[in-house]
């Protein structure tokens, strides 16, 4: 009660001062009335606008200029800014980059001619009607690729090196055949056998299991930690020629 007396008082005297003419008690009390009305009435939430769709930009430098200029020297550089990244719609849309191989740069008879120093020939694709698959035959060959030597029979997979030059389904020669073997007679080549080859396919390019190398030098706080996947190719040994594949036992002397 003592808060509204003094609110009525303040504000007739307001109204009296405002006032040009005297004013009678019963209009004082209605104007008093009303203003209260309206301190009192409650107020309406204010509708905020919606929120931006882009985070916002915030700017580092150092030397500022004071006042109306330095504002419009901060939205030339938002302009700059949108005009390098791109549009507001595209704010926030990240690119993958796929990273390409880089191109060898060699020619074909470069091409040829380092493969042949690793030990095969690249045919050409396996078309997709041919079947070069065959039926097991009881011959094995000692082929070499690279620096690595494999005895393999017809329908055998091996795991060499990454081989270059090649792709998946893509027929190869084998040409360094060191040793030929049948049932009934085995050729030792010196190194190798001129006449014979292995046909093989490529079916897969793959990664070798993760070796961990881990290296310490003990009281020097050295430690390091690394991982490596070799890169390897499946081969399938399709056909082995240069050698009799009779069945006829041989005759011991």
């Amino acid at each position: 009660m003592a808060t509204r007396r003094c609110l009525l008082r303040l504000l007739s005297r307001r109204l009296l001062a405002h006032s040009p003419q005297p004013m009678s008690p019963a209009s004082i009390a209605a104007r008093t009335l009303t203003s209260l009305a309206k301190t009192l009435a409650p107020q309406t939430p204010r509708v905020l606008a919606s929120p931006r769709l882009f985070p916002s930009r915030c700017h580092y430098a150092s030397n500022r200029s004071s006042g109306d200029e330095g504002e419009e020297e901060e939205e030339g550089d938002d302009d700059d800014h949108y005009d390098e990244e791109g549009n507001e719609d595209e704010w926030g849309e990240e690119e993958e980059c796929v990273a390409a191989k880089p191109p060898s740069g060699k020619t074909e008879e470069e091409k040829v001619a380092e493969a042949a120093e690793i030990g095969y020939t690249v045919v050409g694709p396996l078309g997709a009607d041919e079947k070069p698959f065959k039926p097991y035959e009881p011959v094995f060959a000692v082929v070499q690729i690279g620096s690595h030597q494999f005895k393999v029979s017809n329908g055998d997979s091996i795991f060499t090196e990454r081989l270059k030059f090649c792709d998946v389904n893509d027929k190869l020669i084998l040409n360094r055949v060191l040793m030929l073997g049948s049932q009934t007679q085995t050729v030792i080549g010196r190194p190798t056998l001129p006449d014979a080859t292995v046909h093989a396919v490529v079916e897969e390019h793959a990664l070798d299991a993760k070796v961990i190398i881990f290296k310490k030098k003990r009281r020097k706080n050295y430690r390091r930690t690394k991982g490596h996947r070799q890169e390897l190719t499946k081969l399938r040994i399709t056909n082995i020629e240069g050698i009799d594949k009779s069945e006829a036992t041989a005759v011991a002397a």
